[in-house]
């Protein structure tokens, strides 16, 4: 197993060692799709995370995770995880993406996990972080998240050579949104509303064509953020995260991890550098992937996997046997 360093990166073998990590979780998230209960297909998820990880041959530390030790038996921040005796990495992990999603059994639900060398991703406590983000193509500095949606949404239309009324945007639909969706549509720019899932947003601006998405704008959590500059990372493009505590203790928390301006904008490449690949496996079926499917005893998965020192897409479609609803 190489060792991780400036010119080796990481080891091509890990791409396939996520891929399973993701594929597990999504299949034992989807068995609880639709039941109404959160807690019990993220609980299902974590398991299924945490038992795979054990089994790769890394000396993990996760960054980014389901809270602090006494807020989660497993995953959580500062957890040691995988066999030991191979690279060091920073791992940061969302077992179920969209938990209320799945739970309604509604689009674009997923398990995601990204591993960078040591050091690579932002160790970003669980708050809120304003985020703007755009694919690849663009020329650097074309977003910017302390100036007007307006202004953003016309450098973008220009560039691309299309009215404002051309460029779709993509946001939560929360109400502390309402300012936003209002300037962007006053703007002339589109809203595409999702309830859940802003990884998958941030993702699907990387395809314009396919998806109809040309940029992210909004408030999401911070975790999730780091998660989809690690993907952006892989594919390329630009992103802009900016912490947004809600209260004093959360400045505490922020601090305590190493982050003592509050008010500082990250960019992409401090959010997650270095060799970084991205796994996210689709629990219920949506735009960026499909769901687990079951089939009698089968299951089929779909995933994405992503590389940033290779710039390698992946989408792996795999069936496991003798996986029903029942058992794994």
């Amino acid at each position: 197993m190489a060792k991780v360093g400036q010119n080796s990166g990481l080891d091509r073998v890990l791409v396939l060692e996520v891929a399973r990590i993701t594929e597990a979780a999504a299949v034992a998230a989807a068995k609880l799709r639709g039941r109404g209960d959160e807690k019990a297909a993220d609980g299902a998820a974590v398991d299924a995370m945490r038992r795979e990880l054990s089994k790769v041959h890394i000396k993990g530390r996760v960054v980014i995770g389901e809270g602090e030790m006494d807020e989660s038996p497993m995953l959580y921040i500062g957890e040691e995880v995988g066999i030991g005796d191979g690279p060091e990495v920073d791992i940061a992990v969302d077992p179920l993406e969209g938990t209320t999603i799945c739970a309604k059994a509604m689009p674009n639900a997923l398990a995601v996990l990204a591993i960078a060398e040591r050091g690579g991703l932002l160790n970003a406590p669980d708050m809120y972080m304003d985020k703007i983000a755009v694919g690849p193509g663009y020329p650097e500095g074309i977003i910017d998240l302390d100036a007007p949606p307006g202004d953003v949404l016309g450098r973008l239309a220009k560039h691309k050579g299309v009215p404002v009324g051309g460029i779709t945007a993509c946001i939560l639909d929360r109400p502390r949104h309402a300012e936003l969706i209002a300037a962007v549509r006053k703007a002339g720019a589109g809203v595409q509303l999702i309830p859940d899932g802003d990884i998958a947003g941030v993702i699907w601006t990387t395809d314009p064509q396919e998806t109809g998405i040309d940029i992210y704008f909004g408030m999401g959590g911070a975790p999730e953020g780091v998660l989809a500059a690690a993907a952006l990372r892989c594919i390329g493009g630009q992103m802009e995260g900016r912490l947004h505590p809600l209260k004093k203790e959360e400045e505490e928390r922020a601090a305590t991890m190493g982050i003592t301006d509050i008010r500082r904008k990250f960019t992409m490449e401090e959010m997650a550098s270095g060799d970084v690949i991205f796994s996210a496996t689709g629990v219920t079926d949506g735009s960026l992937l499909q769901g687990v499917h079951f089939r009698g005893t089968f299951a089929e998965t779909e995933t994405l996997v992503l590389r940033s020192r290779t710039g390698t897409v992946r989408r792996i479609k795999t069936t496991f046997r003798a996986v029903g609803r029942a058992a794994l």
